[in-house]
């Protein structure tokens, strides 16, 4: 697999399949964190292109200096769109798998009874809302870790903090998420 800093490279010398490529390896990752920020097909998509149009932009301009880091880079351009269309809409994240499904409505459910179904969608529903009630930053380092399988170092570079910082959020995102199933006294099986 050639390299980002490769593909940049051959794409400032004119390749525009190179770039293509990037855009290609890369979209499942930044699409499904925009998606769980937004918490809008239309509005992803939108951050998505703009997301790249800004990082061609950066990258004609000379602007680009990250090697081999094209992901945290364009996962921060990317973040700091929707950040930015959250602050005027005011929208709740949703939990997203890599591949852009909503991680609650992706999870099977086999040779269940209707009541058994009916109890897992209440805790899923629950589940969601718990992580919904998190601090912005809890919630942020827990979207990006677990659903953009993001490493902590990755996550400190996208948030500009550092990797202790984002281990700690993480720390307390999931202390907050069982205070939560105790006072509820709900035992969710996830």
């Amino acid at each position: 697999m050639i390299a980002d800093g490769v593909l940049i490279k051959r794409y400032l010398e004119g390749n525009q399949a190179a770039f293509e490529a990037l855009v290609k390896r890369h979209k499942t990752r930044i699409y499904s964190s925009v998606l769980a920020i937004v918490n809008d097909h239309y509005l992803a998509e939108d951050i998505f292109q703009e997301t790249f149009i800004k990082a061609i932009h950066s990258i004609r301009q000379g602007k680009y200096n990250h090697e081999d880091k094209f992901l945290p880079w364009a996962l921060r351009i990317a973040r700091n769109l929707a950040i930015d269309l959250i602050r005027q809409k005011k929208r709740l994240p949703m939990v997203i798998t890599s591949d852009g499904q909503d991680l609650f409505q992706t999870l099977n459910i086999f040779d269940k009874s209707q009541e058994e179904i009916h109890i897992e969608t209440d805790e899923i529903s629950m589940l969601k809302s718990w992580i919904h009630q998190l601090p912005e930053e809890q919630k942020e380092v827990l979207i990006l870790r677990n659903y953009a399988e993001l490493s902590f170092k990755e996550i400190a570079e996208i948030t500009n903090t550092n990797i202790n910082t984002c281990i700690g959020r993480m720390h307390y995102a999931i202390i907050n998420l069982r205070k939560m199933m105790e006072k509820s006294s709900v035992k969710i099986k996830y």
